[in-house]
């Protein structure tokens, strides 16, 4: 996928990827069991991608209007320290955040999907949503990825900040010659 070369270069000095849960590392749809215990689907290939991000040294935030034990659960296994769940106001939430980092909105790429997403997606560095996001969210995004929410969108945006920062050869390398 090619991407026009000032979004490129945005890219290249993101050090924070923002991402909401719902719609994006997730499909959007909500499961519950007869006891009320609430299950959501997430793509493994997600979360290797997460995990690539923070082994070059980006960090990487979950920013979730609602509260979710698997959210806890799947962020922990994957070694996310910035988990904000139950956030009405994300844009603050974030802003708060990059205070914490000692970075500047500039630096953050940021997915949503939905209206609680929005002002983060128009102020953050690079603002991305997904394909499957209402239309009225792609006017806003600077990127729209082409994979689904919940089907490898987020894999997409880490292996594109992988290869736009620079980290994607050696990142091949690892796993071409054995991982140290």
């Amino acid at each position: 996928m090619a991407l026009p070369d000032a979004l490129q270069d945005r890219l290249r000095r993101v050090k924070l990827l923002a991402i909401d849960v719902d719609g994006v590392l997730t499909d959007g749809r909500l499961y519950f069991q007869a006891d009320g215990i609430e299950i959501k689907a997430f793509h493994t290939q997600d979360g290797h991608g997460l995990k690539l991000l923070k082994r070059v040294g980006v960090h990487v935030a979950l920013i979730t209007g609602r509260d979710s034990p698997m959210v806890s659960q799947r962020a922990a296994a994957l070694g996310i320290a910035h988990v904000h769940q139950g956030c009405e106001d994300k844009l603050t939430t974030l802003r708060a955040l990059c205070q914490r980092l000692d970075i500047s909105l500039e630096q953050v790429a940021y997915c949503g999907d939905d209206l609680p997403d929005l002002a983060a997606i128009k102020r953050a560095g690079v603002g991305i949503t997904v394909p499957n996001a209402p239309d009225y969210m792609h006017t806003h995004a600077d990127w729209i990825t082409e994979r689904l929410g919940g089907h490898g969108a987020v894999r997409e945006i880490c292996d594109t900040l992988l290869m736009s920062q620079g980290h994607w050869d050696a990142v091949l390398d690892t796993y071409l010659h054995g991982q140290s």
